[in-house]
Parts: structure tokens; sequence; C-alpha cells
């Protein structure tokens, strides 16, 4: 099959662990023998981006997925045109010729929201179409239901929450029109029953499926580092720095637990508030942002992972990724993450600073508890989140979908597909 991914965000030209997904389900397919097509908005992440733009590794291939890199001569105004209008305006010539009849079999977008908007959801013609539901875009204009920067969103007050983000208001999100365009997809995806519960209380009526992200499976890796990368005992939060992430209140009671360190690793906005909460404390390490092979090895000699986040994930990455190699989680009980470990049973949850402090002594203290722990978490990644369990339930979807309406997929004329590189208009 030939599978077109649309997303306004695509490594390299990305933040956090959305891309990230969308980039391993590309590649997962393409291992399988499909073609994938990726198309993303540079723009778009320049617009958002502070600091220098990060060098492509190959500039026409992902392992063996096409990637086409968007990029006008408006700049700035491309994906500010998206944002009011909720449609392609600069790049329109570009979506109706990618998506005339017969080029793709399948259409996924992931995170339309600076690239084409609602109205590019009904624009494929004879494919199947999936919306991904990465972030909250569907039901918040700020993606991540974090009311006026201070709070989880429990309910609407989006015109003085979007004013606290400095953002323009969007008036299509009061005409209908994310509903008329769902109409027009096949099938729906929500990461977590976190999420599809939460879309529906915030007024989805469209039926989503649950499919979770997933880690890659390992073929060909090289061996195991036995020797840990940091000589005292540890717990790793990976992620952005950002106040959504929860780490103010947690920096603090590492202030009480002097026999382990905390490692922080990720870049953000709120890194400078961070190490100023942080002052003085010696078992408190910042490492930046750290490649996939290198956080992997301190993954796995962690005690355990925190997840503190108090805003609603959709399915932190972190926390598979942790699993996977057989470290533990600790994760504050709100959003997704209660739910992944008592899928997993292979962690613990917290409300308050004082509960998480008796957690992580337990952990760090009691090796036979963490190391339980920790082989539950190998075999709850091996039974539902690697991606040899998550494509093939990917690709039934499609495929159902395309019984359904009758289309024939697989069918393509392989001289129709795009070239990859940057398109500039």
């Amino acid at each position: 099959m030939r599978f077109c991914m649309v997303s306004t965000f695509y490594p390299p030209f990305s933040f956090g662990g959305d891309a990230i997904s969308v980039q391993r389900l590309s590649r997962a397919l393409v291992r399988r023998g499909h073609e994938v097509t990726v198309v993303h908005d540079v723009d778009a992440y320049q617009v958002l981006h502070q600091g220098p733009m990060p060098p492509l590794r190959k500039e026409d291939e992902d392992q063996g997925v096409r990637v086409i890199r968007l990029k006008s001569r408006w700049g700035p105004l491309s994906p500010l045109l998206v944002h009011q209008l909720g449609r392609p305006v600069v790049h329109t010539r570009r979506f109706r010729d990618l998506f005339r009849s017969g080029r793709f079999d399948v259409v996924t977008f992931h995170n339309p929201s600076l690239i084409g908007g609602p109205g590019i959801l009904a624009w494929p013609e004879n494919a199947v179409t999936v919306y991904m539901a990465h972030e909250h875009w569907l039901i918040c204009p700020t993606h991540v239901l974090w009311r006026h920067k201070k709070e989880p969103c429990d309910r609407r007050e989006c015109l003085r929450c979007v004013a606290a983000y400095h953002r323009p208001p969007q008036v299509w999100r009061y005409t209908g029109a994310i509903a008329r365009a769902l109409r027009q997809v096949d099938v729906l995806i929500a990461l977590s029953e976190f999420s599809r519960e939460k879309h529906r209380a915030f007024g989805l009526e469209r039926e989503m499926t649950v499919l979770p992200n997933f880690v890659p499976d390992r073929i060909d890796e090289p061996p195991i580092n036995a020797v840990s990368p940091h000589p005292r005992p540890y717990f790793l939060f990976a992620g952005r720095l950002e106040r959504i992430k929860g780490l103010d209140d947690v920096l603090p009671v590492f202030r009480s637990l002097p026999e382990a360190d905390l490692l922080v690793a990720g870049e953000g906005s709120h890194g400078p508030s961070l190490h100023r909460i942080s002052a003085g404390q010696t078992n408190v390490r910042f490492l930046g942002r750290l490649d996939q092979t290198t956080l992997s090895h301190f993954y796995r000699h962690a005690v355990a992972a925190i997840v503190p986040s108090v805003c609603y994930e959709i399915f932190p990455l972190v926390l598979i990724e942790a699993l996977r190699e057989g470290t533990p989680v600790v994760v504050r009980r709100i959003g997704p993450g209660p739910e992944i470990v008592s899928a997993s049973g292979a962690g613990e949850t917290f409300s308050s600073p004082d509960e998480l402090l008796g957690i992580l002594k337990r952990l760090v203290n009691d090796p036979e508890h963490r190391n339980s722990l920790g082989l539950r978490a190998v075999q709850a990644v091996h039974e539902r989140w690697t991606e040899a369990v998550v494509v093939p339930q990917y690709l039934d979807l499609v495929r159902t979908a395309a019984r359904r309406r009758g289309l024939p997929i697989g069918a393509t004329s392989a001289n129709t597909l795009a070239p990859s590189g940057t398109v500039s208009v």
C-alpha cells in the first residue's frame, strides 16, 4: 500500500514525542514493504522554534520514507493563515496535486493544526483517511487542555484561555468546521482510553478507536551496555522542560532523598526556572537533550523513570521507552499514566510530593520490589506496545475501512509518487 502522512511537525523539525511517533509509524510501514510519503511544514516549526534550525541528517531519505518539507517565501504568514482560516492557503495547489485520485491508498492526518487545519481532512480522493489524535487539537485551541496556562481544563473558557497564550482566536472553531470535516474521515484514533474519554467529554461525537503508541522492535541492536552511566543510584526524568511536565514540585523532594540522584534529560523554556528551584541541590543534575541511544542507556540503569506531568497527556512515549528497558515508572495520578501503569503492573502512581517521596524511598531501598516491577515492564511492552503488536492493528483498521468503502487499496501507480525534498512556494 501507499501511505501519505500529513503532520505539521516531523523530525528534525519537531518538538516532543508526537513527531517521533509519526516517524516510527512511517519507518515501520516501510519495513513491511509499504511506500510512505510524509508531508510536513518547515515554516510552522520555524515560527515556534527559538534558536538555529536543526541540521538534516539525510537530505532525501529517512530510512526509506519520502519526506516532503513544505516551505514558503511567505514564511510565518503561511501557517498563520492556516491557523486563522482552518484550511491550507499558500500550499493549496501542492496538496490538491498530492491528493489527486489514485496517488495514495491511505492518508493519515497526525497534527494538521498549522499545515492544513480541518479543511484539508476532506481533500484526499479515493483513499482511506485516518485521523490520529496525538494532541487534543480537535477539542482545544491550545492542543493541551491546560487552561489559562495554570491548570487542567474541566470546562470550556476558550476565548479567555487563548488570550492567556497570546494567540488569536480561531473563529472557524465555532462554525462546526471540525465536525463537518470529520464526517469525511474513515477512522479516528485515540492513543489511550483516557484521551478517548476526554474527547468525548468535550463534545466530540465521532467514535474513536484506541490504538496506543509503540516502541520499535529490537533488530540488530548492539550488545546492552552493562555499565551504568552514573556512579550513584538515580531516577530519570526525560522530556521537554515545560511547566506542564510537572517537575516543579518533584525537584524539592530530592532534598529529602540524599541516597539517590535525579537526572533530568531534556530542554525547554521552563529550564531556567527549574535550575533556580534546584539551586544548591547536589543530587539533581541536568543532562540536556540526549539522542535516543544514549537515553535508552540512561533508562536501562535508572531505579525508575519519573513522569510527573500535571496536564492531560495523550500517551507519553517516555513511559513505554522506560518500560522496554526493564525500568519501572512513577507517574502522577492524572491523564493516561495510571492507565498504562495499571495495564503493565510495572509502576507506581502519586498525587502529592509526600506520597512521591515514600514511593521513591521504597524503590531505591528495596531492590527486590524494584526488580519485580522491572520484570513486569519488559513483559508488558512485549505484549502490548511493540511495533510488531501495534502496526498490524493499524493496518487492520485501514483494510477494514477500505472494504467498507469498496476501495481497492494497494493498486496505485508507483510513478505518481512525489520525490523527497523541500518544496518552496
